[in-house]
């Protein structure tokens, strides 16, 4: 249950694009909009991303902290990483997206990540991406190390560092809570997007839309267009703020 005063509406579209079946899993519904990309190849992929989201379908319920947030989190990476690795390969799968909660009487987005998909927020129309690639390219860009011009062409850019399921033991999610405000649009992507779309790309195709699944859409659209392989997901969440 989202708080009452904060009113959504919602676009979701999914491709397989060039892949030969689509490893992303969505939830867009119940008050949680996340995606998940899963990787571990064949199968593995689609049956990590799902068990992903459905082990986080818990936090749409009530208003969720940030504990509880990283709590869901990691309970997904121990669904995930206990799925058999019949490749020999671990499955594994990122996730990113929101919940709205409530913080101090003010209703939040409640942002979580782990891996490589992102989460932005575009207020007056300006894009800002919200979470962090966990990425070697993204610590590089960090260290200095690495051009963020150079990154779409880098041959490590596709490298995760952190995921759900996979080698590690444990996970430790990114968490961010921010106030919403009225007109605030959410977009949360697997990165078939972004790797074709520069930010740039994305912020136009967002203004050009006002609807938010004429929205969702037209981003996949582009992405196909612009040559993407990948699998691609978009949430596009449009929020109005009304009087308690």
């Amino acid at each position: 249950m989202t708080d009452p005063r904060v009113r959504l509406r919602v676009g979701v579209a999914s491709h397989q694009a060039g892949r030969a079946r689509n490893e992303d899993s969505v939830s867009a519904a119940d008050g949680l909009y996340v995606v998940a990309d899963g990787m571990g190849g064949h199968e593995a992929g689609e049956v990590a991303s799902r068990t992903a989201v459905e082990a986080l379908q818990g936090l749409g319920a009530g208003t969720p902290t940030p504990a509880d947030v990283r709590s869901a989190v990691r309970a997904a990476h121990v669904a995930v990483r206990n799925l058999p690795a019949e490749t020999g390969r671990r499955p594994g799968t990122t996730v990113t997206g929101v919940v709205v909660t409530t913080h101090a009487g003010t209703p939040c987005w409640l942002v979580l990540n782990v891996g490589d998909s992102r989460t932005y927020r575009m207020a007056g129309g300006v894009l800002e991406q919200v979470s962090r690639d966990h990425s070697e390219v993204a610590e590089l860009v960090e260290r200095g190390l690495v051009a963020p011009t150079d990154v779409a062409h880098h041959p490590r850019r596709n490298v995760v560092t952190r995921v759900l399921g996979g080698g590690a033991s444990d996970v430790e999610p990114d968490v961010w809570l921010l106030p919403v405000s009225p007109g605030d649009r959410m977009l949360v992507c697997s990165d078939g997007l972004t790797d074709v779309l520069s930010d740039a790309r994305v912020q136009a195709e967002l203004r050009a839309e006002d609807d938010a699944q004429a929205a969702a859409d037209r981003l996949v659209a582009a992405a196909l267009a612009a040559g993407g392989r990948d699998n691609v997901t978009v949430i596009v969440l449009d929020a109005t703020l009304s009087p308690r």
